[in-house]
């Protein structure tokens, strides 16, 4: 299995925890210290070694940062994680708080006092972190960057490292092969005046050498550095025992490959030489900049040049993704025929569900050739209240029992060669009573007309994810209802699930262009109760003309292949077009998956069943 379900997190090891970081602070003449859940990348996955946060405070969110004071500490999440940190974190020691109320360093401004030292590691915090904490803090105490993390040396059992073998992602999947992409780099320099670029996201350097690795959990990365030059060959900072003989002497064809610890070096290097080196703010550590600019060398801050690129999926990576997404329907739709027998008896647990997807991956994987090489993030596998936790990790002391009548939410993917899955569906177990059903019904109808609001979508070139957002939200709206969480993410090929620069959400201020991926899951959660989410993976596609209309509109290609749950649908809910929306789409999965030769002719006739007209 790919996934574990091992608790593996304690509140009642944070008071400890905390101690001896204090004692560590104390000793380096500290007054605090800031913890962000990060590594030297900056990536939403970290290696077992860099899962600093999750080790003092018990939280094993993706996101999140806690400040350790004197005398008082807190730990800051995002909408995604409010419910899930009281149940990870000892409260008396850490005060959680939402940080769409309070921005860590805000918090940090007010109790913070004049003269008082707060360290950070210039690893963890990138230079727009540090900017803002400076800012905050204005003279209310002092932000010291630490040459050893005191954490670290209070962490007695910390892991090591990983160093696992980097493979070659071959040119027939990503469409552009390494030389193409490193001379399209070169000229993205040229046209931002740049002579030389610093890459820390591992998922960029691995599309930009079309190279792959298993460093972090369910993510395909090596984790490595990088700094690109133009008109000149690249470097590749990367601890070499990862690398085969074959693997590295195909890189040097184009690329200089230097140890990891070389890395310091070289930034030191390249301020020396007098080159104007470009660094992305909010993914470049504070450290990579201050090498560089220690050594005299000219910083130009703007976004990392690979990002835009890696967002807009060539012919090829598309080609590959669709396919990924029919063997994942087809093993989506044998789970939930499987669902529906299984789910009656009210003995099904929410492992067991976890379980039994990651194996039907796995078969339908292997019968096409094609491997499941990991899922794409831990499985939430989630009935009743549990729904209700947006990021819930099931575990074997949180595994409940799906009740008949119960919202089972399933929210899962795959990491297939030649794409990348993500898709949630929300299942009705059983009969709940007619009130439950009949709340069940308008909220997940709500939700639906949001999801198919956004796929219908027609809007022009320039147009951000946070101007479709409203899309998502508003028959929910309409209702005086709402979600805390994005309505969706960019998502990577064979790389990360969570990919930038796009997202579907109020901060989603890029603008969306042909090729991108991106998720289209608005929800609906009520805690202690029940949550809803529909996801489905859309693509942008090219611009086109409008009958009467005086310019070309973008538009989304859905490309998930999995019924929707027609039993929770109010049908008078949906309008006319919402309704021959629905009826085309399941048509296109029962049409894209019946003839799959992995389904018995009981699953071939529940898909029948399950994609009838909504009036049928």
């Amino acid at each position: 299995m790919f996934q574990t379900y091992d608790d593996i997190s304690d509140p009642s090891t944070g008071r400890d925890r905390v101690a001896a970081l204090r004692r560590k602070l104390a000793e380096a003449g500290l007054d605090g210290f800031i913890i962000p859940r990060a590594d030297e990348h900056q990536g939403e996955y970290v290696p077992a070694s860099a899962e600093r946060l999750a080790w003092l405070t018990g939280f094993t969110g993706s996101a999140g940062t806690a400040i350790v004071l004197a005398d008082k500490a807190a730990i800051f999440v995002d909408g995604r994680y409010t419910l899930q940190v009281r149940d990870q974190v000892d409260i008396d020691i850490f005060e959680p708080v939402a940080i769409m109320n309070q921005a860590p360093s805000e918090w940090l401004k007010e109790h913070a006092a004049e003269g008082k030292r707060i360290g950070f590691d210039p690893w963890l915090l990138t230079r727009g972190q540090v900017k803002r904490y400076e800012r905050a803090l204005d003279g209310n105490g002092d932000l010291v960057a630490t040459a050893t993390n005191p954490l670290d040396l209070a962490w007695k059992d910390r892991p090591a490292p990983p160093s696992s073998p980097v493979s070659l992602q071959p040119d027939a999947l990503t469409g552009l092969d390494r030389q193409e992409k490193i001379a399209a780099l070169s000229d993205i320099l040229e046209s931002k005046k740049a002579d030389a670029a610093v890459l820390t996201d591992p998922s960029s350097i691995a599309w930009a050498f079309n190279i792959r690795g298993h460093d972090v959990p369910h993510t395909p990365l090596p984790l490595s550095f990088a700094i690109l030059r133009r008109g000149a060959r690249p470097s590749l900072f990367i601890e070499t025992k990862k690398l085969s003989n074959s693997v590295r002497a195909d890189l040097e064809n184009h690329v200089d490959v230097i140890e990891k610890a070389g890395f310091e070096e070289a930034l030191a290097e390249l301020g020396q030489s007098g080159v104007k080196v470009l660094l992305d703010p909010a993914l470049c550590a504070e450290a990579v900049a201050r090498s560089i600019e220690e050594a005299g060398g000219e910083i130009i801050e703007g976004s990392d040049p690979v990002a835009l690129p890696r967002a807009k999926k060539s012919s090829a990576e598309l080609a590959g993704t669709r396919l990924a997404h029919i063997r994942d329907g087809a093993a989506m739709v044998r789970f939930l025929a499987w669902f529906d027998a299984e789910a009656r008896s009210g003995d099904l647990t929410e492992i067991e569900a976890a379980i039994k997807l990651e194996a039907l991956r796995a078969e339908t994987g292997k019968l096409a050739g094609v491997p499941l090489e990991d899922v794409s993030f831990d499985t939430i596998s989630a009935t009743g209240p549990n729904g209700a936790i947006v990021h819930y990790r099931v575990s074997e002391q949180s595994n409940r029992r799906i009740g008949p009548g119960d919202l089972f939410l399933l929210d899962s993917g795959g990491q297939y060669r030649d794409g990348t899955t993500d898709i949630t569906r929300t299942m009705l177990a059983g009969a709940p009573s007619p009130q439950q059903l009949d709340i069940y019904r308008d909220r997940f109808t709500r939700v639906l007309k949001g999801h198919i609001a956004l796929a219908r979508a027609r809007f022009p070139k320039g147009t951000s994810g946070a101007q479709l957002d409203v899309l998502a939200r508003n028959a929910l709206w309409q209702a005086g209802l709402d979600f805390d969480h994005g309505t969706g993410h960019g998502v990577g090929s064979y790389l990360s699930v969570h990919e930038g620069p796009q997202r579907i959400a109020k901060t989603g201020h890029v603008a969306l262009e042909p090729g991108m991926i991106v998720s289209n899951e608005p929800g609906f959660y009520v805690e202690g109760e029940f949550g809803i989410r529909i996801e489905n993976l859309i693509v942008v596609r090219e611009p086109g003309p409008l009958p009467g209309g005086n310019r070309d509109m973008l538009s989304f290609e859905t490309i998930t292949l999995a019924p929707i749950d027609r039993r929770l649908i109010v049908p008078w809910l949906l309008s006319a077009a919402e309704i021959a929306w629905l009826d085309v789409y399941h048509m296109r999965v029962y049409g894209s998956l019946s003839g799959w030769p992995g389904l018995s002719a009981d699953e071939r006739q529940w898909l029948a069943n399950a994609c009838r007209p909504i009036a049928g």
